[in-house]
């Protein structure tokens, strides 16, 4: 039973209706009003494979001034490890065999999420990204003034790919579908 999946299917227009879901009805009131997740889908582009599991964005899940420390201590309580702080590659990837969550410890960056038909994300200090397997991601700021928190659940090595050749595609696909649901969101650990 996805956990991610079983959030997103109680939302309305992108965003949950704080209270009525499974995560947000585990929050204090004040807390799931003012974390409701957005939530985004992305389809296959024919090279970037995404994946049907959505991505979630918490806004503002810390109001400090380099949020790092805090970040990466909550992933860690939530078992997502692996954890690593620097920027985020400047080219379309995406990785095939675990989950990723990004954490921006401190700054201010554009990611472009979902492959070619992907939406960009402006996104501030305080900000978690949770990014299910196959789906492509990449900034697109040309700064580099500021810092991701990364995170793989169970601390998963993680691997790097830039699209789906033809003769890959099958195996690519049916890999990213086996990555198992984490026990644990890395925020809220529940």
């Amino acid at each position: 039973d996805p956990r991610f999946a079983r959030h997103a299917g109680r939302l309305s227009g992108g965003m949950c209706t704080a209270g009525r879901c499974l995560l947000c009805a585990k929050l204090p009131k004040s807390t799931a009003t003012k974390m409701s997740p957005l939530i985004y889908y992305f389809a296959d582009d024919g090279v970037i494979p995404n994946n049907p599991v959505p991505v979630i964005i918490y806004r503002q899940v810390v109001d400090l001034k380099d949020c790092s420390d805090w970040l990466e201590n909550r992933f860690r309580e939530n078992n997502w490890l692996n954890n690593w702080r620097d920027i985020v590659l400047p080219y379309d990837h995406f990785h095939s065999n675990t989950h990723e969550v990004l954490g921006l410890g401190r700054g201010r960056v554009s990611l472009k999420i979902g492959g070619s038909n992907g939406q960009i994300f402006d996104l501030e200090a305080g900000d978690v990204v949770i990014i299910p397997a196959g789906v492509g991601h990449y900034a697109i700021s040309k700064h580099t003034d500021y810092q991701f928190v990364g995170g793989y659940p169970n601390g998963q090595a993680w691997d790097l790919k830039t699209g789906l050749e033809e003769e890959e595609r099958a195996q690519m696909l049916r890999r990213i579908s086996a990555v198992e649901m984490p026990e644990k969101d890395p925020v809220f650990g529940i």
